[in-house]
């Protein structure tokens, strides 16, 4: 199997504090309400990289979320 360039579909925990530059407690408020997804897969808890994007997006609008 060759390793490939692309970004990761998913990212854990401390990886999509990372990615969008908060702290876990806020990735776990954002989980609770509903507005990301968690996946579960080995064990592993996963935060789907469009989740990320589009929390970010939705900020941007004008009126969107805080």
């Amino acid at each position: 199997m060759q390793q490939s360039d692309q970004a990761p579909l998913a990212h854990n925990i401390p990886d999509a504090c990372r990615r969008i530059g908060v702290g876990r407690s806020s990735i776990y408020g954002l989980i609770k309400s509903g507005e990301i997804r968690a996946i579960k897969i080995a064990g592993r808890t996963l935060i789907p990289e469009e989740d990320l994007q589009r929390i970010v997006s939705d900020r941007l609008k004008p009126g969107g979320a805080k």
